[in-house]
C-alpha cells in the first residue's frame, strides 16, 4: 500500500480475530519507505526495528518552571538552525498529554544546556520549541504528526563527506546544509541532558563560526532514528492470520505520542492484496492460463486508490474494506494423474468511508467463506477429438446438403413461372 500523507515514522500494521488475537505495530514481515507525492521513494528502507518504549515521559516531581528553551517560528526558524551546529527542537501541542508531561523536563533540560554552553559565548547547541497549534506550517513542513516530537538538527558540511554512524541514515534538506533525526528516548531531566551532552562532545567551541564536521557519537543508538524525510509511507510484506473472521488494520500507533485526528489522512493506494502464498514463476503461469475459467476475483483491490482530499469536511475520514474470502482449486489431469496446480483465495471487496471522532485508521475486514470453489481441467482422449471432428464435417455437409437442395428447388419454381408466362 502507498499512503501520500501517513508518515513511516508512526505508520503501523495490527491483526486481530474474532479468536483473542492482537498484534499491534508488527515489524519483522512488514517492511517500511519514505515516498513523496507522487508515489516514489526517497531512500532506503524506513526504520527497520520497532520505536523504543518511552518509560519515563517527564519528571516524576513536578516544578515551577521558566520557558528557558526558545520559541521558533516560521520567521526564525531557519535562522536559528543555520547558526548553531546541534538545535533541538520539541514540536508539542498544548492540548497533548504528553506534552505538558514533558514541558517541565524539556524546559529544566534547557536551563541547564543554556548555563553550560552559553548560546552567546559557546553556541554549540541550542534547545527551541514549536507549537505546532500556531505554527501549523512549519510542523507540516517537517512531517509533524505526534506530538510531542523531538527532533535533532545538525548543522554539517556542504561537501559529502560528513561522517555518520553506521547503519543511521540522515536526512539532508535540500541546501545540503542540514542533517537531521528523531529522538525517541527517555524524556526526564537527567536523560534529556545526557543526550544533549553526546551531541556536542565533540564539537569544538569555534564550531558557531565554522562550518565543521560532525563527529559524534560513533555508535547507533537505539533512542535516535532518522527523521521523515517526507509525509507519505509505503508498506509491503506480509502478515500472517487464522482462517477466522479478523481485521488487518493500518493507523498512527504510538505509545507515547498523541494525534490529532483532523491532521492524519489515510488516503492510499493499493498496489497488491491478496490471501496466500505468493506464486512460484510456473504456478502463476498456470494461473495466467487457466484465469479465464475462473471469476476473476483474485486481487481485487489491486491498482485500486481511495483518496479523500484533506479539508474540514473530509476530516477524521476512516476507509474500510469489507472482504468476502473463498479458497479456490485448480486442478488438472495429466497423464491420467489428479494434480492439484494451484490453491488461492480469491475474495470480493466492498469499502466504504466512515467519519468518526477518533484518529483515522484503513481497515481490512475479512471473513473467510465456508463454501470452497473447485476448479477440475479434464484432458480430452484423442478418440473424443476424431469424433467432434467428424461430427462437425458431418454436420458441414448436411447443411452443404440443405443449402444445395433448396437452392435447386428456387431454381426450378423460377424456370416454371418463366415457362408459364411464354406460353
Amino acid at each position: 500500500y502507498s499512503f501520500p500523507a501517513l508518515s513511516c515514522e508512526f505508520a503501523s500494521v495490527d491483526v486481530s480475530d474474532v479468536l483473542g488475537t492482537n498484534r499491534l505495530n508488527i515489524t519483522k514481515t512488514v517492511r517500511k519507505f519514505s515516498i513523496d507525492r507522487n508515489l516514489v521513494p526517497t531512500g532506503s528502507e524506513f526504520h527497520p526495528g520497532p520505536i523504543p518504549i518511552v518509560n519515563k515521559h517527564g519528571d516524576d516531581v513536578e516544578e515551577d518552571h521558566v520557558d528557558d528553551s526558545v520559541p521558533l517560528s516560521s520567521r526564525n526558524f531557519d535562522s536559528y538552525s543555520h547558526q548553531y551546529p546541534v538545535l533541538v527542537v520539541n514540536f508539542y501541542a498544548p492540548w497533548c498529554y504528553w506534552s505538558n508531561r514533558l514541558k517541565p523536563s524539556w524546559e529544566k533540560t534547557a536551563k541547564i544546556i543554556r548555563e553550560r554552553y552559553d548560546p552567546e559565548m559557546d553556541g554549540r547547541i541550542l534547545l527551541g520549541n514549536v507549537d505546532c497549534t500556531k505554527e501549523a506550517d512549519l510542523c507540516r513542513r517537517h512531517h509533524i504528526q505526534g506530538y510531542p516530537s523531538i527532533r535533532v538538527f545538525r548543522k554539517g558540511s556542504d561537501i559529502n563527506s560528513i561522517e555518520k554512524p553506521p547503519n543511521l541514515s540522515l536526512h539532508r534538506d535540500n541546501q545540503g546544509h542540514h542533517d537531521h533525526e528523531s529522538y525517541y528516548g527517555e524524556r526526564d531531566t537527567e536523560s534529556l541532558v545526557a543526550a544533549m551532552e553526546t551531541y556536542v562532545a565533540n564539537i569544538p567551541k569555534e564550531a558557531h563560526v565554522l562550518a565543521l564536521e560532525d563527529k559524534s557519537n560513533k555508535t547507533v543508538d537505539p533512542a535516535k532514528r532518522p527523521a521523515p524525510m517526507t509525509g507519505g509511507c509505503r508498506i509491503e510484506g506480509f502478515v500472517r492470520v487464522k482462517r477466522v473472521p479478523g481485521s488487518v488494520v493500518i493507523s498512527a500507533r504510538s505509545g507515547s505520542h498523541s494525534f490529532d485526528p483532523s491532521q492524519i489522512n489515510v488516503s492510499h493506494y493499493v498496489t497488491q492484496f491478496s490471501f496466500g502464498k505468493r506464486l512460484s514463476p510456473r504456478m502463476f503461469s498456470e494461473f495466467v492460463r487457466l484465469t479465464p475459467y475462473l471469476r476473476g476475483y483474485h486481487d481485487r483491490l489491486a491498482g485500486q486508490s481511495y483518496i479523500v482530499k484533506h479539508g474540514e469536511v473530509n476530516a477524521n475520514v476512516t476507509i474500510e474494506h469489507y472482504l468476502q474470502v473463498v479458497k479456490t482449486e485448480l486442478v488438472t489431469l495429466r497423464s491420467s494423474k489428479e494434480l492439484k496446480v494451484l490453491e488461492e483465495y480469491e475474495y470480493t471487496a466492498h469499502s466504504s468511508l466512515v467519519h468518526s471522532f477518533y484518529v483515522p485508521v484503513v481497515k481490512f475486514h475479512f471473513e473467510p467463506s465456508p463454501m470452497q470453489v473447485l476448479v477440475t481441467e479434464v484432458p480430452r482422449s484423442f478418440s473424443h477429438f476424431i469424433t467432434n471432428v467428424c461430427a462437425i464435417i458431418g454436420g458441414v455437409f448436411t447443411v452443404a446438403g440443405i443449402l444445395d437442395s433448396i437452392f435447386h428447388n428456387t431454381l426450378r419454381m423460377v424456370k416454371k413461372v418463366e415457362l408459364g408466362k411464354n406460353i
